[in-house]
């Protein structure tokens, strides 16, 4: 299987191309900005793979795009590709609409022309998997959950450029017969995730013994999804799952943030105690919430486990010990970012 993968040196992207790599027979073009949140470290291990291609790209770069797909020739596309960080895309919004929405498009219409030149057979094969999120729906109140016809009601501009591209990949596929699979998962954690999001940004400022900014009362809630079993759900979606249909992936896990921090502070206490205080639950500190900070998510996935027998194999608790014990492991990895690229700066406030 030839794979072309964007925004491969991502979070998800970057786990799911390494994942990749292990399997035989398999082949990898990795096509990444390398934007703040690419990191090539993340790679480093199958960058000179044999079966591994790099090319630093940009998704709105349509020649190269079109290039790129030209000559490696995929069975199969899968786009992670995008500015993903509510936080980010309150400061800077059109870098959201250029990148997921513009971008998007242009990935579309590439590998259309690409999908029109193919033979009978190779068409039969062909997929492009279009990889989302769930905050393209809005939120939930105390009950419900996600389906994949609740309609769309995007709150921020990440969440509404996400939205645009969900229909824009919808349209090629409706009006061109671009066979189209969307993914909508909920929120993930897990191995080489940047430290802006709510889980690393905890594990470092626990391990420094800093305090523990949380937004608004942390009565938020998530559906937290561990990164391998996201992996191992786009697989499935590709080999099984039906041109034109979307899937919800979810964790099966609600937490509210003050859970997870609360969690975290107790994970991080047992492997490393603490040396100026008696818990890091006492460096819990409450910040002004987010605008538009959207109460509740929650996922159905009774369709994907019934339609192509996939569920998360990896239990919430056990999913964060195993994150937390990576990046413990792993400061390298972060003390880079911290010195290149981000020092745990709030972002994202009006």
């Amino acid at each position: 299987m030839k794979t072309l993968v964007t925004g491969g040196a991502g979070f998800i992207g970057g786990n799911y191309v390494l994942r990749q790599i292990l399997k035989k027979g398999n082949q990898i073009c990795t096509f990444d900005k390398l934007t703040y949140a690419g990191n090539l470290n993340t790679l480093s291990t199958v960058m000179d793979h044999s079966s591994h291609i790099f090319i630093q790209g940009d998704i709105c770069d349509r020649e190269l795009l079109v290039n790129t797909i030209s000559e490696f020739k995929p069975d199969n596309i899968v786009h992670f590709a995008a500015e993903s960080h509510v936080d980010r895309s309150i400061d800077g919004p059109m870098e959201f609409v250029n990148t997921n929405i513009v971008g998007t498009s242009i990935l579309l219409d590439a590998a259309l022309n690409y999908y029109r030149d193919l033979s009978v057979a190779d068409k039969d094969k062909f997929r492009v998997l279009h990889v989302s999120t769930d905050e393209v729906f809005g939120s939930l109140g105390e009950e419900g959950m996600f389906t994949e016809s609740t309609p769309y009601d995007p709150s921020s501009p990440y969440s509404a450029s996400k939205a645009a591209s969900d229909h824009l990949a919808r349209a090629w596929n409706r009006t061109f017969g671009l066979p189209i699979l969307i993914t909508n998962c909920s929120n993930n954690y897990g191995p080489f995730q940047f430290p802006e999001k709510l889980i690393p940004l905890m594990v470092l400022n626990c391990l420094a013994e800093k305090p523990l900014p949380v937004y608004g009362t942390g009565q938020n809630i998530r559906d937290w999804l561990y990164v391998e079993d996201h992996c191992i759900a786009i697989e499935t979606v590709l080999e099984k799952g039906a041109s034109g249909e979307t899937y919800n992936i979810g964790g099966n896990t609600e937490k509210t943030n003050l859970e997870i921090v609360t969690l975290i502070c107790d994970i991080i206490d047992d492997i490393r105690p603490p040396k100026s205080i008696k818990s890091r639950q006492q460096l819990i500190t409450y910040v002004k919430d987010r605008p538009g900070h959207d109460f509740r998510y929650a996922m159905d996935i009774s369709n994907i486990k019934k339609k192509l027998t996939w569920e998360p194999a990896e239990s919430f608790e056990s999913g964060l010990r195993k994150t937390i014990e990576w990046y413990v492991a792993n400061t390298n990895w972060l003390t880079d970012i911290q010195e290149k690229k981000y020092q745990q700066q709030r972002l994202g406030v009006i």
